[in-house]
Parts: structure tokens; C-alpha cells; sequence
């Protein structure tokens, strides 16, 4: 379907330059007839320019106004003038329809390809597990990942702990630095999550707008506590001499920890939110 409209839209926009070459060098073949073709000429790239902006209908109802229009000055010139009809006649009562034709061609042809690269783009976005900034996975991942931890909790017993982890006052701090700087300091928490748990642990980026990452930890609650300790103490250890130079500001974080329970919990979603509750505690 994609290669059928490239095609389409291809032909029409390659038939559009070899109309416009014939039309242009019928009217300057012409010298007698040069300001008729002119007008005629105009006549037949205004109604393309409205029937790409709108659609064949409206485009083939203007044209058999043209046409009406054109043969009854034809019919006006011959019988009432006396004039002859010529080749300039049946020129552009042919050229003007292609014209219309072809650059309805075009224009459908350029639509449908922006549909389609629209539905891609959503399906992609439906589809898509990492985020773009971090390559961290995203919350949908984790969706999908905390079921498959929880599942393997409560079946093998082992202590499971969500934290969910934000920069505070982050509001605050994306008014003191540029974009770029912002996205640098994301990525250097994000490698300090990542140094921070174990290889059977998972690390996600759950808000990328408001920088949330949440880590999923086969440990229990005080084990927890150890990680959280040793988040804090690597971001203190960024906040360096060299680092705030860099970023003219410091970080720290807010933390929230809740350990998975089978009764209280039974979604991912319930997790994340109890998870979150406990970041309004961590001042």
C-alpha cells in the first residue's frame, strides 16, 4: 500500500513538470496568441492549485465551468468575430482537465502517505518499550515486566521492592538550564541508577517529562534501603566541583520505596501508585 502511493505520488508529480513544459512552450511558440495562452495557462494552474487544496470534484466542476466558458468564447469568436478555430482551442480544452487530473493524482497520493505515516508513528508509540532519550525502558515495559516480577514473587517467595525516584525540584531547576544541559544531567542519573542494582534487578524510566525512574529490586525492604543509600551517596558524589560547573546547580533526589505484597497489591499499576505515595514523605 505505502509503495502503490510513493508511486502514484511520484507519477503525478513527474507528469505535473512535463504538463507545465508543454504548456509553456505552447505558449511562447505562439507569439499572436501569446496573451490568450497566458491567461488560459493561469486559468489552468488556479484550478490545480484548488483541486489540491480540496478535491477532484471540486476541481472537475470548475473545469466543465472552464470548459462551458471556453466554448461559448470559442462560439462567440467564430460566428459573431468571424475568427477561425485553431489548435490553441483544443490545446487547453485538453491540457486544463490533465492538469486537474494530475495534480489531484499527486495530492491524493501525498495524503494518504502522510495517513499512513501517521498510523506508523502511533503504532509506534503504542509498540515502543524504550524511551528515546535514556534507551532506558519505559513505563509500558514496565507494565509488562513488574507482572512477571510479582508473579515470580509470590511463587518462589521472594521479597520483591519497587522505588520510584525523582529529582526534586526539578520545576525549579529546568528554568536555570538549557535543554541540552537537562538532558545531559538526566542520562548521568540514569548511568547512576544503572551502577546502583544488580544485574537481576530492572531499572525504568517512567516519566521522562518529569524525570521518574522506577527500579524494581529482588530484595526486601531493608535491602532496599541499601540501594537508596547508594543512590544518594553516588548523586552526592556528582555534585562535585566539576558537576556543578557544568549544570550551575546541584541534585538530589526524592525516593519512594514500598515492598511488593500479594494481598494489598494485585496490579502493577497499584504498585506504581503506592510507590509514588511514598515519594510525598521523602522531603
Amino acid at each position: 500500500m505505502r509503495n502503490q502511493s510513493s508511486i502514484i505520488s511520484d507519477s503525478g508529480f513527474l507528469l505535473l513538470i512535463v504538463l507545465s513544459f508543454i504548456s509553456i512552450v505552447f505558449t511562447a511558440g505562439d507569439p499572436n496568441q501569446y496573451l490568450q495562452n497566458i491567461i488560459f495557462l493561469n486559468v489552468a494552474f488556479l484550478i490545480a492549485v484548488i483541486t489540491y487544496f480540496t478535491n477532484v470534484t471540486a476541481g472537475l466542476i470548475l473545469n466543465l465551468l472552464f470548459i462551458f466558458g471556453f466554448g461559448t468564447y470559442t462560439l462567440y469568436e467564430s460566428l459573431v468575430v468571424g475568427g477561425t478555430i485553431n489548435s490553441a482551442n483544443y490545446f487547453w480544452l485538453l491540457m486544463t482537465p490533465l492538469f486537474t487530473v494530475v495534480t489531484w493524482m499527486f495530492s491524493y497520493a501525498s495524503r494518504r502517505l502522510q495517513s499512513e505515516n501517521e498510523q506508523l508513528r502511533k503504532t509506534n508509540d503504542r509498540h515502543a518499550t524504550m524511551d528515546e532519550k535514556t534507551n532506558l525502558r519505559n513505563s509500558r515495559s514496565f507494565q509488562n515486566d513488574a507482572s512477571i516480577f510479582m508473579a515470580l514473587s509470590t511463587r518462589y517467595q521472594i521479597p520483591l521492592t519497587l522505588l520510584v525516584i525523582n529529582v526534586k525540584y526539578w520545576d525549579e531547576l529546568r528554568r536555570m538550564i538549557s535543554e541540552d544541559e537537562m538532558n545531559d544531567a538526566i542520562l548521568e542519573l540514569s548511568k547512576v541508577g544503572q551502577t546502583s542494582i544488580r544485574t537481576n534487578d530492572a531499572l525504568y524510566m517512567l516519566n521522562s517529562e518529569n524525570p521518574t525512574w522506577g527500579m524494581l529490586l529482588f530484595t526486601d525492604r531493608p535491602g532496599a534501603n541499601i540501594v537508596i543509600d547508594r543512590l544518594r551517596q553516588k548523586v552526592k558524589e556528582m555534585n562535585t566541583a566539576e558537576f556543578s560547573a557544568r549544570y550551575k546547580v546541584e541534585l538530589s533526589l526524592k525516593i519512594g520505596a514500598v515492598q511488593y505484597e500479594q494481598e494489598s497489591l494485585t496490579t502493577p499499576l497499584e504498585f506504581i501508585v503506592k510507590a509514588r505515595k511514598e515519594l510525598e514523605y521523602d522531603v
